[in-house]
């Protein structure tokens, strides 16, 4: 006789057990009354109490008892017949609840032990110390406000798998406290920036982020329709042509912490959706934005972090130190000491050398052009300490203004950390001829089949003709400035729902 071995459930025969069972209990809440109510008032916060009362001693909270009203979501549970203990979490961190039949009372102790992980509690009680010296809530009165009707991952120790964890964020912030802290710091980074700019005198402003032209940056832009008005729009690429008119107008210092939209490819650097920080100030020039960018990002780095020293990927950054500044060949010449000036002005060895890398180029550009085009691929990833590289080509700055001892490059900077570009600076462009000239060379290069190339925007250049005074402006990528002070190796572990393929 062969005896029958029941298959194995799979842990999505499983998961879906656990709901149904779930759901079992919201029908009978339901049975009950109000499943989801909305009448308790929470107010303390566990790290506040913890921090508050963490330090006093078991007796001092038995002699003057501390009443509470806290709430969160439970994250451990252990029933030990008339007592049990949960450990519940809100936005500020974790306390333990004490549950008993003396305290609690037995009926609200009974409905406790059917609760689930997950399920979100208010709890209102006195603080104790447990024998191990752990502060803890004893509860005298207990509400479930929310029934989970999904189970939390396995151990709660977050998602294992990467993309699960961008495609849940939602998951991944409850179960893993890197993430919370994360984002608390990214939160905190932009905080410090706008109060660096407005101790400063900046205008924080904001600008459309559908634009009739798409400009201020060399990018391929997505593309809307506005159906009233039977128009083609871009969402925006850069706010810059915008800002520039405001300072026309007057504005001589501002800011703008914007959301930019490009359709370009999706990598540890990339995502079609960014933020960025952008600003402009009048009467000065890029050299000024340098400075202003080391003592900005000394400035929040002490302020976030309490320290002007970063770790990233097992590496040290210090801020406190001057930043390197150095130009595109004294770069290149740096890391590959092989390579000489004279050769780098070379446009045929220039050349020869990019093909003999494999190096895409554009065979129209000029020496500058192809110059850049070696640092991309050769030198960016090398400069891991914060590097200045200045001077760069005119041919590829189209809205910087040109150096007056060299017309052939711009004053222009980027800021270079861990091998990625975090900031471009440079001194405006006001010259409006020049800006034209300029345009339309771009849209030259545009209808040769530069998807990234910029076209003419005849009222930015009317703008221009009222009379743009002597500006610095730059931009900043918030998103790779808090990869840096988080340690955080990919662009999606900072940006809250990150782009994604659709779920297969």
């Amino acid at each position: 006789m062969t005896q029958e071995v029941s298959p194995i459930p799979s842990p999505q025969q499983e998961e879906n057990q656990i709901i149904a069972e779930r759901r079992a209990k919201l029908v009978a809440l339901r049975q009950k009354g109000n499943a989801f109510p909305n009448t308790f008032r929470r107010e303390h916060l566990t790290t506040a109490l913890h921090a508050q009362y963490g330090g006093q001693s078991k007796e001092a909270l038995e002699e003057s008892p501390i009443s509470v009203k806290v709430a969160g979501r439970m994250m451990l549970k252990r029933v030990m017949g008339r007592a049990s203990f949960a450990t519940i979490q809100d936005m500020s961190g974790r306390i333990q609840l004490f549950i008993s039949n003396n305290d609690t009372g037995e009926t609200e102790h009974t409905a406790f032990k059917h609760y689930d992980l997950g399920d979100i509690l208010g709890a209102e009680g006195t603080l104790f110390k447990t024998k191990t010296g752990e502060l803890s809530i004893r509860v005298n009165r207990l509400q479930l406000l929310t029934k989970s009707l999904r189970p939390l991952p396995e151990k709660f120790h977050g998602l294992t798998d990467q993309e699960q964890k961008y495609r849940l964020r939602y998951l991944d912030l409850i179960t893993n406290e890197d993430t919370r802290r994360v984002f608390t710091v990214r939160s905190k980074i932009i905080q410090a920036m706008r109060d660096f700019f407005v101790a400063r005198d900046y205008l924080e402003v904001e600008t459309p982020m559908m634009h009739p032209i798409p400009g201020g940056a060399t990018a391929r832009p997505f593309i809307t329709h506005h159906n009233a008005l039977d128009m083609q729009l871009f969402l925006r690429i850069a706010p810059e042509l915008y800002l520039k008119r405001l300072v026309i107008g007057g504005l001589e210092k501002v800011f703008e912490i914007n959301r930019n939209f490009r359709n370009e490819g999706i990598s540890t650097r990339h995502n079609p959706e960014f933020t960025m920080l952008e600003f402009y100030e009048a009467y000065q020039d890029f050299t000024h934005l340098m400075d202003f960018t080391e003592e900005m990002l000394r400035t929040v780095a002490q302020t976030v972090l309490g320290t002007t020293i970063v770790t990233y990927q097992e590496r040290e950054i210090n801020f406190s130190r001057s930043f390197a500044r150095m130009t595109i060949t004294q770069a290149i010449m740096k890391f590959y000491p092989e390579y000489t000036e004279v050769q780098l002005n070379n446009r045929d060895f220039l050349v020869n050398r990019l093909t003999a890398l494999n190096i895409n180029y554009n065979s129209n550009d000029d020496i500058g052009g192809l110059q850049l085009s070696l640092f991309d691929n050769t030198t960016e990833h090398l400069l891991f300490e914060p590097t200045f590289i200045v001077d760069y080509p005119a041919e590829v700055s189209p809205l910087a203004r040109r150096n007056d001892h060299n017309p052939e490059v711009t004053d222009r900077f980027e800021l270079y950390i861990a091998g990625r570009e975090i900031a471009n600076g440079f001194s405006e462009l006001n010259d409006p001829e020049d800006q034209a000239t300029r345009f339309m060379e771009q849209a030259k290069a545009k209808d040769a089949g530069d998807l990234e190339a910029m076209h003419y925007d005849a009222d930015y250049i009317r703008a221009l003709e009222y009379g743009l005074p002597p500006t610095a402006g730059e931009g900043i990528g918030i998103d790779r400035l808090v990869m840096l002070f988080t340690d955080s190796p990919s662009i999606r572990d900072v940006i809250l729902f990150p782009q994604l393929r659709p779920e297969e």
